[in-house]
């Protein structure tokens, strides 16, 4: 397990988590062929892919008339400091055609920075993720990659955070061969 930044609240479970989803296609295919094709973006990037969940297919989050979506997490390694991190999702997300018109829009692929060594932080990029704990599309697969994560602000564990999802949050495992 790489060791924690200084200041990071819970080393021993030092580890950065991404956020993986889309709901479109693109140039890579549907996006199950998506969200796989972007961890061999990063991998070839640098970023180590150290775990990853199963897909999950999931409703829209807010609800709404768009495509369902496929999500995932993904615990990786890199040297890149947040925000450099970030900057480099934001290059793989475009190459696979995401551009950033409206907040919540329908896209073919959102990559998110949603811990990062337990960091605290509020200034750009925010860490932990500011809506994740709200998050089944989230929650789930974290939960199947980091059992034992604990939010860094709350100190809730992330079985404790599934447990109170809000209500109408659905989301189904897919199978391990998509």
């Amino acid at each position: 397990m790489p060791e924690a930044p200084a200041g990071v609240k819970h080393p021993h479970r030092a580890m950065i988590l991404l956020g993986l989803g889309a709901n479109l296609p693109s140039t890579a295919g549907a996006p199950e062929a998506t969200l796989a094709a972007a961890l061999a973006a990063l991998a070839a990037a640098g970023v180590a892919v150290e775990r990853r969940s199963p897909w999950y297919r999931t409703a829209p989050v807010p609800a709404g008339d768009q495509p369902w979506y496929v999500n995932g997490v993904a615990a990786v390694a890199t040297p890149l400091e947040p925000a450099a991190l970030l900057a480099l999702l934001h290059r793989v997300e475009a190459g696979f055609g995401r551009v950033r018109r409206t907040p919540n829009e329908a896209r073919p692929l959102d990559l998110d920075i949603l811990d990062y060594h337990g960091l605290r932080r509020e200034t750009p990029p925010v860490l932990p993720h500011p809506r994740l704990h709200l998050r089944g599309f989230v929650l789930l697969p974290l939960r199947d990659v980091a059992p034992d994560w604990r939010h860094p602000i709350s100190g809730a564990g992330v079985a404790e955070l599934v447990a109170r999802l809000p209500p109408g949050q659905r989301a189904e495992r897919l199978p391990e061969d998509i």
